[in-house]
């Protein structure tokens, strides 16, 4: 099985949404052996799982809060998205953690709430360009998965890893696939060492395009990507989905 999950980030609006959820179900043709999600916003999220119910397009949470519910103004629990349909929910994305200032002590609180309310984490790890310089990579992303995960029973559910090299993020400038393929296999063996019994799954994310998608693919720890902005414009989703085979 290979993964497809789309991260449409803040890119658009509610009609955008509609119209490009239209265009993924009426379009796009998945094979059998491929799985599709995606990550709308907070506001168009109902309306897009409305959408793609008769579709073989799962949906899933950009962000969410740890607690249940109370007097959190603008929020939206781990709960209210199972409520409203969720299947996957991100965690720890690089966005969440750089711009808005999660910790790691965050990250585990939502992937716990994650976990009580029997949603898929999709856990983000990564090192910044400064880190990468130096040579912090397998440290940096070994201290966020052992932080988040240490701890955790699954029950044999899935969990999935995104590598995330945060500069290569919306900057063009990809991470090699041999790198990925070496960043996911560490991550691999780190998680199992966790004895956290999960079915897990690796994917990578980072500029990846039509060009380089079958390249990430190919290799044999990465079984997926996980796509922002190019997700959010349907030809060159389209042209990411038709190298998947």
């Amino acid at each position: 099985m290979k993964y497809l999950f789309a991260n449409w980030k803040m890119y658009l609006g509610l009609d955008e949404s509609v119209k490009l959820i239209q265009n993924y179900t009426d379009n796009l043709n998945l094979v059998e052996d491929v799985e599709m999600a995606v990550f709308p916003s907070a506001l168009s999220f109902s309306i897009v799982k409305e959408l793609s119910k008769d579709s073989k397009i799962g949906i899933g949470s950009q962000n969410l809060y740890s607690v249940p519910e109370g007097g959190y103004t603008g929020e939206v629990s781990a709960k209210m998205y199972q409520d409203a349909g969720s299947k996957y929910a991100l965690v720890g994305h690089s966005e969440r953690r750089h711009i808005f200032g999660e910790t790691n002590e965050d990250v585990k609180n939502k992937l716990k709430a994650v976990l009580e309310n029997n949603l898929i984490p999709v856990l983000c790890v990564g090192e910044t360009k400064e880190q990468k310089e130096d040579e912090k990579t397998d440290e940096v992303v070994k201290e966020q998965l052992i932080s988040a995960l240490e701890g955790l029973d699954f029950e044999n559910k899935e969990l999935f890893v995104a590598y995330e090299p945060v500069w290569a993020i919306g900057t063009g400038e990809s991470c090699s696939n041999v790198s990925a393929e070496h960043m996911s296999s560490r991550i691999k063996e780190w998680t199992l060492g966790l004895q956290i019994n999960a079915k897990l799954v690796i994917l990578y994310g980072g500029s990846v395009r039509g060009e380089n998608v079958e390249d990430y693919l190919k290799e044999d720890s990465i079984d997926g990507v996980l796509v922002g902005g190019a997700s959010a414009n349907f030809d060159k989703w389209q042209e990411i989905v038709k190298k998947v085979k």
